[in-house]
C-alpha cells in the first residue's frame, strides 16, 4: 500500500496538469516583428502534450507569416490566440518547414489560411500524415482530440521572395528529411532552421540522410557570418543569438556517424552498439541516451551494411 499511493498521487498529477488542455504559448520576441513560442527540449508525453518544438511568426506589412504550427489542433488554435495578442493583423501565409508531426498537426487551425511548403513536405504530408497523427494520438493522449492531417496546397522553392511586404530568403535543403526548408527574414537578421538545428537537445534521425544534412548546415552557419544576421531559432531549443545550434546539432552528427561506422567496423551489431556510452560532451544532452539509440535503428543496418561490402 505504502508503494501504491505515491504512484496514484502521480498519475492524479500528470492528469490534472493536461486536464485544461492549455499549452501556456507565450510568444518570446526575437527582433522587431519576429516571435518564436519554444517548446520543451523533451519526448512527447501526456504531460507536455507533445509542446516539444519551437513555432514562431513574423508581423510582415501584409499579414502575420506563421512558420509552422504545432502538433496538435488544439495548440495550433492556441496559437492563433497568442499570435491575435501581439498583432492583430490577418494571418498571411503558413509555412511547414518539414513533414514531422510536430511542425504541422496544427494545420487545421489555419484552414482559412495559404498553407504552403516544399514540395516534398506536401508529399509526405500526404502520405504519412495520418500514420503520424495516430502515433502522437498514442504518445500524447487526449491533446490530440479533434485533429484531423491538412495538407499544404501551396508549394514552394527555394530563393528570395517578398511574402505580405516583407523580404524573406527560403532555403530549399535536406538531410533532417528528404525536403527541409530554412526561412532567413533578412529585415531582422532571424534566422528559422526547422529541424536542421537543435540546441540543447539531441537531434531526431527518422529521415535523415546525415552527409545532406552535414551539408545543410555549411550553407546556414554560412548565413550567420553575414552582415545584419541577428538570431538562429532552431527547430528544438532555445533562440541563439550566434551558430550554436548549427554548430552542435553538427557535433552530434558527427559523433553519431563515426560512432556507427566504428561500431560496423568492429564487428558489433545492432544491441551491442545501442549499448555503447554516451560521450562526456553528449551525455547530459536532454533525451540524448533514447535519441542513441532510435538513432542505431535508424541509421546502423546501412552503415553496418556499408562496413561489410554488402550492396545497399
Amino acid at each position: 500500500m505504502k508503494r501504491w499511493l505515491p504512484l496514484a498521487f502521480l498519475g492524479v498529477a500528470l492528469t490534472a496538469a493536461g486536464a485544461d488542455f492549455d499549452y501556456r504559448l507565450r510568444a518570446e520576441r526575437v527582433a522587431d516583428d519576429v516571435h518564436v513560442f519554444v517548446g520543451k527540449t523533451e519526448d512527447f508525453s501526456p504531460a507536455n502534450g507533445g509542446n516539444i518544438v519551437n513555432t514562431g511568426f513574423i508581423v510582415a506589412p501584409g499579414g502575420v507569416i506563421v512558420i509552422d504550427s504545432g502538433p496538435s489542433r488544439r495548440y495550433g488554435e492556441q496559437m492563433r490566440q497568442a499570435i491575435a495578442a501581439v498583432d492583430r493583423r490577418p494571418l498571411a501565409l503558413l509555412i511547414n518547414t518539414h513533414h514531422h508531426p510536430d511542425h504541422f498537426l496544427g494545420n487545421q487551425a489555419f484552414a482559412d489560411v495559404k498553407l504552403a511548403a516544399l514540395p516534398g513536405t506536401i508529399e509526405g504530408i500526404a502520405s504519412d500524415g495520418n500514420a503520424f497523427a495516430e502515433n502522437l494520438y498514442r504518445l500524447t493522449g487526449d491533446w490530440m482530440a479533434g485533429t484531423e492531417v491538412v495538407v499544404p496546397k501551396q508549394a514552394l522553392a527555394g530563393g528570395r521572395q517578398e511574402i505580405a511586404g516583407r523580404r524573406l530568403r527560403l532555403l530549399a535543403l535536406d538531410g533532417h528529411t528528404g525536403a527541409d526548408l530554412a526561412i532567413y527574414d533578412e529585415a531582422s537578421g532571424v534566422l528559422f532552421t526547422g529541424d536542421l538545428g537543435f540546441l540543447g537537445r539531441a537531434p531526431t534521425t527518422p529521415h535523415a540522410d546525415v552527409g545532406r544534412w552535414l551539408a545543410a548546415l555549411d550553407t546556414l552557419e554560412a548565413i550567420t557570418r553575414e552582415p545584419g544576421f541577428r538570431a538562429v531559432v532552431p527547430g528544438h531549443g532555445p533562440v541563439a543569438r550566434d551558430a550554436a545550434p548549427l554548430r552542435q546539432t553538427r557535433a552530434w552528427l558527427n559523433w553519431l556517424q563515426m560512432a556507427l561506422r566504428r561500431s560496423a567496423e568492429s564487428g558489433l551489431d545492432m544491441n551491442e552498439t545501442m549499448a555503447q556510452p554516451l560521450p562526456a560532451e553528449f551525455a547530459g544532452l536532454p533525451v540524448a541516451a533514447s535519441e542513441y539509440r532510435r538513432s542505431v535503428g535508424h541509421l546502423f543496418p546501412a552503415i553496418e551494411r556499408e562496413a561489410l561490402g554488402a550492396p545497399r
